[in-house]
């Protein structure tokens, strides 16, 4: 499909794949309880995740630290944009203590990107692994991190507290990088994850959104590059206008074609491959330890 970012297409209407049941069950039940007595904040319930009833039925959340505001406004994403708040230094003992009110297992830690801020908050992450670690020993932790501008004191600080995954998204293929992420360099992206295998972080993760116009063969060649950087596990998701002020979605990829990435990419060498229309970067995250 040769469309670019610049055409102006109508509205699509979403196709049956995309239709999601209602979460139930007897753990999401109760958690979801906890959540609103207790006004947890979970990117599951803000962020409205499709997968939010599976992941909670086997005890997966993810929590976003460091503010709902970012410095940075990429095309695709939801979170607002502007000056953030001051750091909140407490924040880490509210999280690790909303996992362990949760009874989480394993945890998906994500932020904002803050380039407002010296260190980028790098300590603030450092410090939040080192509380749930303290209040929740048998909890499994994924981080999903910026690029902190490719600094490498402040990637690593992630590294020095050794999460069971360290995960960094390219979101989209290279052509398309300047359009959907803005601020964001494609090659620095895959030297984050490069450095991050160098320095023996175990498990690397990266993630892709799709429908914004990409090429199939581009699809394939960003994750022969994230191969490249010795990246282990991969997801691939449809792309979701979250509004009329976000880039629109130019195409709904077929479950087909989805499986047809996931065959490619364990062919290439991927530990892990989630992809499906509603995959997220955190989807079936507590496998991905195994």
């Amino acid at each position: 499909m040769n469309t670019t970012i610049e055409n102006v297409l109508p509205p699509q209407p979403k196709p049956k794949w995309l239709r999601v049941k209602l979460p139930t069950g007897k753990k999401y039940t109760e958690l979801r309880g906890l959540v609103e007595n207790y006004k947890l904040n979970t990117i599951c319930t803000s962020g409205s995740c499709p997968n939010m009833g599976e992941c909670w039925g086997e005890g997966t959340a993810t929590f976003m630290i460091l503010g709902n505001t970012c410095t940075r406004s990429c095309g695709f994403c939801g979170v607002k944009t502007g000056r953030p708040e001051s750091v909140d230094w407490e924040e880490p003992e509210k999280v690790a203590r909303s996992i362990k009110i949760m009874n989480i297992k394993h945890a998906v830690i994500t932020s904002v990107d803050r380039d407002d801020l010296k260190d980028m908050g790098s300590i603030i992450w450092a410090e939040t692994i080192n509380a749930i670690r303290r209040m929740n020993p048998q909890t499994t932790l994924e981080t999903l991190i910026p690029d902190f501008q490719g600094v490498t004191r402040n990637i690593d600080r992630i590294v020095e507290v050794s999460p069971e995954v360290v995960s960094h998204n390219m979101e989209t293929v290279r052509r398309l990088t300047r359009e959907v992420r803005i601020q964001a360099k494609y090659d620095r992206s895959l030297e984050v994850l490069r450095y991050l295998k160098s320095q023996g972080v175990r498990r690397t993760k990266s993630g892709i959104m799709l429908g914004l116009g990409e090429l199939e063969e581009e699809v394939m060649e960003t994750m022969e590059e994230l191969r490249g950087a010795n990246v282990d596990i991969v997801t691939i998701g449809q792309y979701l206008q979250p509004s009329k002020k976000h880039l629109p979605v130019k195409e709904f990829i077929t479950p087909e074609q989805f499986k047809k990435y996931e065959e490619f990419g364990l062919r290439i060498g991927f530990r892990h491959v989630e992809s499906g229309p509603l995959v997220r970067s955190s989807y079936k995250a507590q496998k991905h330890i195994e």
